[in-house]
C-alpha cells in the first residue's frame, strides 16, 4: 500500500498558510477518514471527492483511506481542499504520477459529477502560495483568470478532475465537459462621480481636495440632506491609481468577499459606505468560520 501527499491552501482572512494534503492506503476494511481539524463542510469532503471520482472514471480505492491534513493544529475552513484531497488519494494509489502530485499546488471544489466548482479566495491563496515558494497552481477552469493575475505562477486551470488526472499521468481519454464558471463578469465599476458635478459648496470642496492632496483624514459633518454622501462619492476620483500592492490587497478583499476580480486587478481606490448603525466589528469583518469582509 502507498501513501501519497500535495499541497493546497487555508485561509484565515486574507492571510494563506500552506497546507500538506498526506493519502495513506492501507488493508484495513474500507473506508475514508479525515483528519487534520477540519470544520463541518470540509469533513463532507470524503463524499463529494469518492462521488466526484467514480464519475469522472478514475474511481477511488476500496481500501482504507486516511486522509491527513498538516498542520494539524491550523483550523481549515470549506470545500477548496477537494481537488487536493481527490489528487492524494488518486496518486496514493498509483492511478496518477506521485511526483507530478506533489509538485503542484491544488484549490478547488468537487461537484458530484466530477467538475471543478469556482472557489471564492483564490486569488489571496494564490499569492499566499506564490509567497511560500510554489510555482505552479492548479485551479478550477473558472478561476484562471483570477489567479494568472498574481506574477510568477504557472496556473493550470481544470474544468473536471478526470482533466485534472490526465494532465498528472492518467491514461484516461480526454472527456469535454462545460466548465463551471464564476458567478457574476468579476468587472470592477470604473464610472466614478465627477466633482465638477458638484454647484456650490466651495468650502467643502476646497476640504475634500485638501484631504485627497495631502492624504488626510476628513470628518463631514451636517444634518441629512448636505451632501456629505455626494461629497464622499466623489473623493476616490481625486485620488490617484492604487499602487502594486494595494491594488493586489483590494482585488484579493473582493476575492475573499465573493464578488470576483475577473481578468484584472482593481486600479482605483474603492468606496466602501457602510451604514451608520454598523459597528466596528461589522466593519472590520468577521464570523464564527472564515473570516469575511
Amino acid at each position: 500500500m502507498a501513501l501519497a501527499r500535495t499541497h493546497a491552501v487555508a485561509l484565515l482572512g486574507l492571510t494563506g498558510a500552506l497546507v500538506e494534503v498526506e493519502a495513506d492506503i492501507s488493508g484495513q476494511l474500507p473506508g475514508i477518514v479525515l483528519i487534520g481539524l477540519p470544520d463541518a463542510a470540509l469533513s463532507e469532503a470524503t463524499e463529494r471527492v469518492r462521488a466526484a471520482a467514480k464519475n469522472s472514471g478514475c474511481p477511488l480505492t476500496r481500501n482504507k483511506l486516511t486522509i491527513n491534513l498538516s498542520p494539524a493544529a491550523l483550523p481549515k475552513h470549506g470545500s477548496g481542499f477537494d481537488l487536493a484531497i481527490a489528487l492524494a488519494c488518486l496518486a496514493a494509489d498509483d492511478a496518477v504520477s506521485a511526483e507530478s502530485v506533489e509538485s503542484v499546488v491544488h484549490i478547488g471544489e468537487l461537484a458530484l459529477d466530477g467538475r471543478l466548482r469556482p472557489t471564492s479566495g483564490m486569488l489571496p491563496a494564490v499569492i499566499a502560495a506564490a509567497r511560500l515558494g510554489h510555482t505552479t497552481v492548479m485551479v478550477p477552469a473558472g478561476n484562471a483568470a483570477e489567479a494568472a493575475l498574481v506574477p510568477g505562477v504557472r496556473v493550470i486551470g481544470v474544468a473536471s478532475l478526470r482533466d485534472a488526472a490526465i494532465w498528472h499521468g492518467s491514461r484516461l481519454e480526454p472527456i469535454q465537459v462545460d466548465a463551471i464558471q464564476a458567478p457574476g463578469d468579476g468587472s470592477v465599476d470604473t464610472v466614478e462621480p465627477e466633482l465638477a458635478d458638484v454647484i456650490g459648496n466651495d468650502d467643502a470642496i476646497l476640504a475634500l481636495q485638501i484631504a485627497a492632496a495631502g492624504g488626510h483624514h476628513l470628518f463631514m459633518v451636517g444634518p441629512p440632506g448636505a451632501g456629505k454622501t455626494m461629497l464622499a462619492a466623489r473623493l476616490p476620483g481625486l485620488l490617484p491609481d492604487l499602487d502594486p500592492e494595494a491594488s493586489l490587497e483590494v482585488s484579493s478583499m473582493r476575492s475573499l468577499s465573493g464578488r470576483g476580480v475577473g481578468r484584472a486587478l482593481a486600479t482605483r481606490p474603492p468606496l466602501e459606505a457602510p451604514h451608520h448603525t454598523a459597528t466596528a466589528a461589522a466593519m472590520v469583518g468577521g464570523g464564527s468560520g472564515r473570516i469575511r469582509p
